[in-house]
């Protein structure tokens, strides 16, 4: 199959070295499905082409192959702790992706753990965690889910079990909407009360820096693969003491210190390697920090205003179309990363979604997003405010990010308005 980079590469006229940030794309296909699984990066794919030759095991052999890719997969662990502003003393651990990272951390709460979410999360930041959660309401706004947390906290701290811990489990941003979450006024408002805070940053991340100490998160998961790094590696950023005390996510070779002749004479390790047994993904990790650099070395400012201009001719070019309404939980002016979702009155979702890939060479998502419980929320105000009774229950979603252009989006605004 024939690849290109979008953009394009430079003319023979001005040699260089081909964008790092550029993506692989496939010619006449329009991508507009990021927030599923971003394209992969030239950064991640020239670091696993490199590193292909060298393939060996991690922390299990002393050849120079074995030495080589153990050096690489440590490099990549703090390439991805610098990325995110981990702190000297927060354990970097590699999973598959935000899904498991949030597993990972809900198997290592400590006993007796109330968690609280908002109904706007993704299913990954819903169902891990145990009985006896608290999940507040979708708030209007921002300053709405910064209200709604300290009343819960609140509440929780008058509660007839002192001392217990509490951790608030938030989104950076929706995966539905693209809204920006207060992310640091959360912070700050679980810090009050004595609580812990994780950010699902699996949406955030791709658009925006995330710094954990400046915003005094203590947990962070993301996946690779939104992150322009398809190789199926994720990681969960945070203190180490709960993960420590936890028992090993996965138990195998590689997560002990010691194994004695009883079956049970065991001595777990600590650190990242408690909950990484078995062979890593090397590749994944290598590709996932490639991204993490090569972000970190881009013009962000840039790439955000670009993104945003955008997003701001998509939303603008649907709210022109009479039969289109895009879904929102906030003020339409809130802050939002490159995701906009919407419905075509009077037609199903899957079909129009189908339409735009056949007809049109158009790939959007169809559906609920893993986020049923807000979605079908948002289309219920969605018939509210537009005064209509034809939207379908499921959405369409159109998201952006490296490689998406002003052609793209015209593409997509001028197939939306041609609908059969």
């Amino acid at each position: 199959m024939t690849v290109t980079l979008v953009p394009s590469l430079p003319t023979l006229s001005t040699p260089r070295r081909p964008d790092p940030l550029g993506v692989l794309g496939v010619p006449g296909e329009i991508n507009l499905d990021h927030a599923a699984s971003a394209p992969c990066a030239r950064a991640a794919a020239d670091a696993v082409a490199e590193l292909l030759p060298w393939y060996a095991s991690v922390h299990r052999g002393a050849g120079a192959l074995s030495r080589r890719c153990t050096l690489a997969y440590e490099r990549a662990r703090q390439t991805v702790a610098d990325f995110v502003g981990a702190r000297s003393d927060d354990h970097v651990i590699f999973t598959r992706n935000t899904t498991d990272a949030l597993n990972l951390l809900a198997r290592a709460l400590p006993a007796g753990t109330t968690v609280v979410t908002f109904a706007g999360e993704h299913h990954a930041n819903l169902l891990p965690w145990p009985r006896g959660s608290v999940r507040l309401p979708v708030p209007d706004g921002p300053g709405g889910a910064v209200r709604s947390l300290d009343a819960a906290l609140a509440e929780l701290s008058r509660d007839a079990r002192p001392g217990l811990p509490v951790l608030v489990a938030v989104t950076g941003a929706s995966n539905v909407t693209g809204e920006r979450w207060p992310v640091a006024e959360l912070a700050r408002v679980a810090r009050r009360h004595g609580a812990r805070i994780l950010v699902d940053a699996a949406q955030l991340a791709p658009h925006a820096p995330v710094d954990l100490a400046a915003l005094d998160v203590d947990y962070l998961a993301l996946s690779g693969h939104k992150l322009y790094a398809p190789f199926g590696a994720g990681v969960l950023v945070g203190r180490a003491d709960w993960l420590d005390a936890a028992p090993p996510y996965l138990a195998g070779g590689g997560a002990t210190s010691h194994v004695g002749a009883g079956t049970h004479e065991v001595r777990w390790a600590t650190g990242p390697a408690r909950h990484e047994a078995g062979t890593p993904n090397l590749l994944g990790a290598v590709a996932l920090a490639a991204v993490c650099a090569a972000l970190a070395a881009a013009d962000r400012d840039a790439l955000h205003a670009r993104e945003q201009a955008l997003l701001a001719r998509l939303r603008a070019g649907i709210a022109a179309l009479p039969h289109v309404v895009e879904l929102r939980t906030f003020r339409p002016d809130a802050p939002r990363v490159g995701i906009v979702s919407f419905v075509v009155a009077g037609r199903d979702s899957a079909e129009v979604a189908a339409h735009l890939a056949t007809a049109h060479r158009i790939g959007v998502r169809d559906g609920l997003f893993c986020a049923h419980p807000l979605a079908r929320r948002l289309l219920t105000e969605a018939a509210t405010r537009s005064g209509r009774d034809d939207l379908p229950p499921t959405a369409l979603r159109a998201s952006l990010g490296l490689g998406t252009t002003e052609t793209d989006v015209e593409a997509l605004l001028t197939a939306l308005s041609t609908l059969p």
